[in-house]
């Protein structure tokens, strides 16, 4: 491959970047659903309002919780590499979507929607961070969580501001949301990232794309089962897709412990296997 088409491939994640920038842009301020909050599934149990779509929320607090204390909590353990701050990130936003959503699906409206989407944009957020960074070409690498974590939130901070008279732009928020699907294979691709890491992010980019789909689907679903809606199988399916990213750092945290010399901690380094 000449150095030409090498030089075009490194820089896609830019381009790709800059057109759905742009694309955003052309298409002007993105709507939310009028519908948005009325969930097929209004069940009560045990006193809980909408009880699934809040009770469903606890399995993104035990995957955060676990995967934060496996990988040494909000001192991640050094064998995460320049990646630890982004992940940390993902971590403890991944556990905090279990309060903001359980907060929000107890009585749905826009106010409360806010504490939502928050830490569902931090999460993808620290996730971009960590993958830019430990496949970055650069030495040594440009570690962009904080600023990618501020983008996150101005975000969901424009939506609301926007929606003052209740016609919110959703624009920036799904960028945030929806790029690391995209860019992140592309990364790991062009750096040749170790397999088993892009099978685990394949792994959860396809679970997340059957979450989204699963919450655009919820009556229809909820028709169907009968027992679940769209929406609980969308936390569901996020959940295993946020599990499938935390197993993956918790195995490759092991694999640095039993490669370290004794007495040396471990260090993670981005290589072809």
């Amino acid at each position: 491959m000449g150095r030409v088409a090498t030089a075009v491939i490194a820089r896609l994640p830019t381009l790709l970047v800059v057109v759905a920038v742009f694309a955003l842009w052309l298409h002007g301020p993105v709507a939310q659903l009028p519908d948005y909050h009325d969930f097929a599934d209004q069940r009560r149990l045990l006193g809980v309002p909408h009880a699934l779509n809040v009770l469903s929320n606890v399995g993104f607090a035990l995957v955060g919780i676990w995967g934060l204390r496996r990988t040494g909590g909000l001192r991640a353990a050094p064998g995460l590499g320049p990646g630890a701050r982004g992940y940390r990130l993902f971590l403890l936003a991944f556990t905090l979507t279990a309060l903001g959503s359980g907060w929000y699906h107890l009585d749905p409206d826009d106010a409360r929607l806010f504490w939502d989407r928050l830490p569902i944009a931090l999460a993808s957020a620290g996730l971009v961070a960590a993958v830019q960074v430990e496949t970055s070409p650069r030495v040594p690498p440009r570690d962009w969580a904080w600023p990618l974590a501020l983008i996150g939130a101005a975000s969901v901070a424009w939506w609301a501001w926007t929606n003052r008279d209740g016609h919110g732009d959703l624009g920036p928020y799904l960028f945030v949301n929806l790029m690391p699907l995209l860019l992140i294979p592309l990364w790991q691709a062009i750096h040749r990232a170790p397999r088993a890491d892009r099978r685990a992010f394949l792994l959860a980019i396809v679970l997340y794309a059957a979450a989204k789909a699963a919450e655009l689907q919820d009556r229809q679903i909820h028709a169907l089962l009968g027992f679940v809606s769209g929406h609980t199988l969308k936390h569901l399916l996020a959940t295993a897709a946020g599990a499938a990213i935390v197993i993956r750092l918790v195995q490759r945290l092991r694999l640095q412990v039993e490669a370290a010399p004794a007495g040396r901690p471990p260090e993670f380094r981005i290589r072809s296997i």
